[in-house]
C-alpha cells in the first residue's frame, strides 16, 4: 500500500483486523516537520528505504539511517521528521505475546534477508490469509524482529531547562570545542554541577553525550550529500581521520558503512 503522510491515515491502521499492516510513504523534510506528535494502538516498525529519519519521543531522539529501522511500541507518543526527501516502509504491528520483542523504542539493524521480508510485506494484501503463505511470511517477520541487533543511535534529551538550553547551544555550534567548564558557565552552572545533572538526567558524561550528538548530526549531514571531510570540519574535528575514529568508536562502524549502498555519499 502507498500512502501520503499528509493524509489522515494513522488511525485507520489500528482498525485493520490483522497482526501486520504495511504502508509505503514518501515525504519531504518540510512535510514531516509539520507532522504533529501522535500515537497509535499498534506498534510501528519504520524502515528507512532512503534518507534519514529521526523519531522523537519524550526523553530521546532516535536516528534511523538507511538499512535501519526504528521500533515504536504501541501507545507511545512520538513524532517523526527527516532530512531532505525520505522514503520508508512502515509496518503497523499487533504482535503475538512474546518476551523477545522490544518493549521500548529502539533502532535496529535490518539484515538483507529482513529487508527483503519488509519489502515483501509491503506487497501483502491488507486482509491477507492468516493461515496461508502470507500469514507464514508475517510469522517469519516477527521471528526476525525478535532477534534483530540493536543500534546505539539514541540521543537522550534532558528535561532540566538549563540542559535543554545547552542542547540548543551545542546543536547551533557543533564545531565549538569549548571545555566542559566553559559550556557549564554559559548556562550558569559549575563544571561539577553540569556533570552531576547530566549523569542524573541522561546517564552520560558530557563528552559522551556530545559525541552522541555528533553522530546524530553527522548522519544528517552525510545523508544530505556532504563529504566525510566536510562533516569533520563542520563538527570541529582536526581531520577526517579523527572524526572517523570517533564515529567508529561510538557505533562500531565508520560512517560510510552506514550509508553503503544508499547512494547518499559520492
Amino acid at each position: 500500500m502507498y500512502v501520503d503522510v499528509r493524509d489522515d491515515w494513522l488511525s485507520y491502521f489500528d482498525e485493520v483486523p490483522r497482526a501486520l499492516v504495511a504502508a509505503n510513504a514518501v515525504a519531504s523534510l518540510e512535510t514531516l516537520e509539520q507532522s504533529p506528535r501522535h500515537q497509535h494502538e499498534k506498534a510501528q516498525l519504520l524502515f528507512t528505504v532512503r534518507g534519514v529519519f529521526n523519531c522523537e519521543v519524550e526523553d530521546a531522539v532516535w536516528i534511523v539511517p538507511p538499512q535501519c529501522a526504528v521500533w515504536i511500541p504501541g501507545g507511545l507518543p512520538h513524532t517523526v521528521f527527516g532530512s531532505g526527501e525520505v522514503e520508508c516502509i512502515s509496518l503497523f504491528i499487533e504482535p503475538p505475546e512474546s518476551p523477545s520483542l522490544p518493549n521500548e523504542c529502539c533502532t535496529i539493524t535490518v539484515s538483507s534477508f529482513f529487508r527483503h521480508l519488509l519489502m515483501r510485506a509491503n506487497e501483502l494484501p491488507e486482509l491477507y490469509d492468516v493461515d496461508g503463505p502470507d500469514g507464514r511470511i508475517v510469522s517469519v517477520i516477527f521471528d526476525e524482529l525478535a532477534v534483530a541487533p540493536l543500534e546505539d543511535l539514541r540521543l537522550p534529551i534532558p528535561s532540566d531547562p538549563r540542559l535543554k538550553k545547552l542542547t540548543d547551544l551545542l546543536i547551533a555550534a557543533p564545531a565549538d570545542r569549548a571545555s566542559v567548564a566553559e559550556w557549564a558557565s554559559r548556562i550558569a552552572l559549575s563544571e561539577r554541577s553540569l556533570s552531576r545533572i547530566l549523569i542524573k538526567e541522561v546517564g552520560m558524561s558530557f563528552g559522551r553525550w556530545r559525541r552522541q550528538l555528533h553522530v546524530i548530526l553527522a548522519l544528517r549531514y552525510l545523508s544530505a550529500g556532504q563529504t566525510v571531510q566536510a562533516v569533520a570540519i563542520d563538527l570541529g574535528y582536526e581531520s577526517a581521520s579523527s572524526f572517523v575514529t570517533m564515529f567508529r568508536k561510538m557505533v562500531g562502524k565508520p560512517p560510510t558503512r552506514y550509508l553503503l549502498g544508499s547512494r547518499l555519499i559520492n
